[in-house]
């Protein structure tokens, strides 16, 4: 019995552990520029930047989303929370958007595992699918249903990392950015953000990884072809934006642990534009959608559900059209999904160099009131609005 169970679950665990490994230093190197980034951009005048949903605002919006953690359910907390202190619901919505699909570390493990160019489709395809959600919001977001979305959200209904979205811990001053993040409250501030969002994405990146281990340990080769038309070019292209987001909506995966299930459909034989599709998915998955009505009330998540699925499907399909008339779309499909064979490679010569920068960066949250702070990431905002972040 043990021999007959034992064997595949070993296997797709041998598959996990493998992607894991491959990824780990793009992690932490994605995490550690996150930080960076976070502690030198504030989020305390957000609302007061993203007034309308003009050019100015979205773009403002889509650069702040960046600077910001990669963590999809404390984008969607902080766009709610934007949106309250009066900042454009459009303009927020750009802003938890742009949090989940143009940060660095997602470029980085996007590049690592399947290819950089699929990190170039997420950033020329985000913002696409910025503006064709923006444009469609403008159409079907009357001031009926804004008020109706207001009024909700001033509810003040929890959702998932109410905290971590609240934290403001960024180092503000007239000094250059690099002499902020390299000043002794700099420091202190990475090393914060960089245990937070390691913190906040951890579960949504095992799963991932255990998600795709059992995907690519179990099923077979010929289900993902015949569910994606493989051999059928031309309607492959056509399914797989299509098929992409709801496969996301049912893993649960989100943020950057998306990224490894990405890699499975992609050798299965997914479309370029269906995983692009997949991968901007991370907001529709099904515990944010019921976020959402949480949020805004169940005819504005619905709303919000279908927008987000057509924004995403299009942006599919643009990516699928610019890069097969670029001639980008890779021809052999060799994302990094193989049993574990761990051997002194630059692979993991990265990992053990950036494991000893991500033990130096915990030692100083350990040294620095960080577990204090850690406790406090689940809970609401107004528990810790007034608290003082000392570094």
């Amino acid at each position: 019995m043990y021999r007959h169970f034992g064997a595949p679950i070993l296997h797709a665990l041998l598959f996990a552990l493998s992607m894991g490994w491959e990824i780990l230093w793009a992690l932490i190197l994605g995490f550690m520029l996150s930080g960076v980034v976070q502690a030198v951009v504030t989020k305390g005048e957000m609302s007061r930047l993203l007034p309308d949903a003009r050019p100015r605002s979205i773009l403002i919006a889509s650069g702040l989303g960046a600077a910001s953690s990669s963590c999809s359910y404390a984008a969607v907390a902080l766009a709610r929370s934007i949106f309250r202190k009066g900042g454009d619901f459009r303009a927020a919505m750009a802003f938890q958007f742009a949090s989940t699909n143009l940060v660095v570390e997602l470029g980085i493990i996007l590049a690592v595992l399947i290819g950089w160019q699929f990190t170039l489709a997420e950033f020329i395809g985000g913002p696409i699918m910025i503006v064709l959600m923006v444009l469609m919001l403008g159409r079907v977001m009357t001031d009926a249903r804004l008020a109706e979305a207001r009024r909700e959200a001033e509810h003040g209904r929890a959702g998932r990392m109410e905290g971590h979205a609240a934290m403001d811990m960024s180092v503000s001053g007239e000094r250059s950015i690099l002499a902020r993040a390299l000043s002794p409250k700099g420091l202190t501030a990475i090393s914060h953000f960089y245990v937070m969002d390691w913190a906040s994405v951890w579960t949504d990146i095992v799963i991932g990884l255990l998600i795709s281990g059992a995907l690519a340990a179990w099923v077979p080769h010929q289900f993902w072809q015949s569910l994606f038309l493989a051999h059928d070019p031309l309607g492959a292209r056509v399914v797989g934006p299509l098929i992409g987001p709801l496969v996301a909506v049912i893993s649960f995966v989100c943020s950057v642990g998306n990224v490894p299930l990405a890699a499975v459909l992609w050798n299965g034989g997914i479309s370029f534009g269906g995983v692009v599709a997949f991968l901007f998915a991370d907001l529709i998955i099904l515990p944010i959608l019921d976020i959402y009505r949480k949020y805004y009330g169940w005819r504005v998540a619905a709303l919000l559900a279908v927008i987000f699925y057509a924004a995403m499907v299009l942006a599919g399909y643009a990516m699928e059209l610019l890069f097969g008339a670029a001639a980008l779309i890779p021809g052999q499909r060799q994302a990094r999904v193989e049993m574990a064979n761990f051997s002194w490679n630059y692979t993991t010569i990265l990992n053990l160099v950036f494991l000893a920068f991500s033990a130096l960066l915990v030692m100083r949250f350990l040294r620095t009131g960080g577990p204090d702070m850690l406790r406090m990431m689940a809970a609401p905002p107004e528990a810790h609005a007034a608290h003082h972040h000392g570094m």
